[in-house]
């Protein structure tokens, strides 16, 4: 059994549903500290954090990742225990193995033998891991960045592992994310009886034509990076539950995927601006979940995809695609951040794994990425100096 396979067993026994770490980040901690990794905590509100960093020259490059998963649903619906490792028929099944663990202990492998091939490497390599991506992540990464901008931490190359191959390993690469813009609208009406509408005002009328219009807007055309910014309603509430009453209110919650093409503060003025043209009785939140992000061609770029052709002759591509990651936090104070890890097809599903077969790969290929950017930047140095 290889190194990187074996951690991740270790780290899928440890049922760590969000926020609860459930023990993987001692574990990763007391592990890198044999190669020289110094742990630093940043926990908030019951959310762990933890900083591994080793050396403290430049560049700074860092592994990110989050020890947390869904929870699993009804275990009946799953062929194996979700939090008991099964190796079968060539895949690793469990939860959390595909998203993300599997990244995790490939992190770990690929630092621990960079270190032994060269223990006086250039640069410092760190690791941040959090309990809080899949929860509201608003004491996770979000908080562990707070805390490295306060102390003036630079940041030069962010890699996070989430699950972005999507046929085969190496196969995309995500070298940016669309921002999220959520409402939470509810729509004030007078409640009355099926019988009398003239003595009431059904909101669910109200909000049906400036509905369609929300959905059928076009809000950009997206660039050469990113796809169009997205509406999509979630959820859409209204009612007693009595067949013969108006109701009084219904609630609707939506959502914007949007592109850079789109700043929030617009988007926010044209949903209110047909809210109002459809002369509504409401009240509107707004919750801005991530700001859209982008790393075009450069070092990182071109490194992690020389790594990814060199171990498995693919050669990647670059998407924006699928939903925010903790990459957005990383943006803010690194100006390269890139996502790549194994196949996505079986995340935050009933029986989700990974392929054996891919696990050995993935540690080369951060192995590689480590050589390539490290030895990038001494080269440049000298070529200074």
């Amino acid at each position: 059994m290889s190194a990187a396979l074996e951690l991740a067993q270790q780290l899928i026994a440890r049922p760590s549903v969000t926020p609860d770490d459930c023990g993987c980040q001692p574990l990763i901690a007391d592990r890198l500290a044999g190669a020289g990794f110094r742990a630093e905590t940043f926990d908030r509100n019951g959310t762990r954090n933890l900083w591994l960093q080793r050396g403290s020259g430049r560049p700074l490059f860092v592994f990110v990742g989050h020890t947390d998963v869904v929870p699993a649903g009804p275990r009946e619906a799953w062929s194996c225990e979700p939090f008991v490792p099964s190796v079968r028929e060539g895949w690793l099944y469990g939860r959390g193995s595909a998203d993300m663990k599997t990244s995790i202990a490939a992190f770990v492998v690929a630092a621990e033998r960079f270190v032994g091939e060269s223990p006086r490497h250039p640069g410092a390599i760190a690791l941040l891991l959090t309990s809080d991506e899949e929860g509201p992540a608003t004491d996770g990464t979000v908080a562990a960045v707070e805390a490295l901008q306060a102390r003036g931490q630079l940041v030069d190359f962010t890699l996070v592992g989430e699950p972005t191959s999507v046929r085969e390993l190496g196969d995309t690469i995500k070298n940016g994310r669309r921002g999220s813009l959520s409402g939470r609208l509810v729509v004030r009406g007078v409640q009355g009886h099926v019988a009398y509408p003239h003595l009431a005002r059904n909101p669910i009328h109200q909000l049906a034509p400036a509905l369609a219009e929300l959905a059928s807007t076009q809000w950009d055309q997206g660039d050469a990076h990113f796809p169009a910014t997205s509406f999509q309603v979630s959820n859409l509430h209204g009612g007693t539950g009595a067949g013969n009453v108006i109701p009084g209110h219904c609630e609707m919650q939506f959502n914007l995927r949007f592109s850079p093409a789109s700043a929030p503060a617009e988007l926010r003025r044209r949903v209110e601006g047909i809210l109002d043209r459809h002369a509504l009785a409401y009240e509107l939140q707004w919750t801005l979940g991530a700001e859209p992000f982008l790393t075009p061609a450069g070092k990182l770029v071109d490194c992690v995809s020389r790594a990814i052709h060199e171990v498995s002759g693919r050669r990647p591509q670059l998407s924006t695609t699928g939903g925010t990651s903790d990459g957005r936090f990383l943006a803010r104070i690194c100006p390269q951040v890139v996502e790549f890890g194994p196949l996505n097809a079986s995340i935050h599903q009933v029986d989700e794994r990974v392929r054996i077969e891919d696990v050995e790969p993935l540690v080369r290929i951060y192995q590689r990425t480590l050589q390539l950017l490290l030895a990038h930047a001494t080269a440049e140095q000298r070529a200074t100096t």
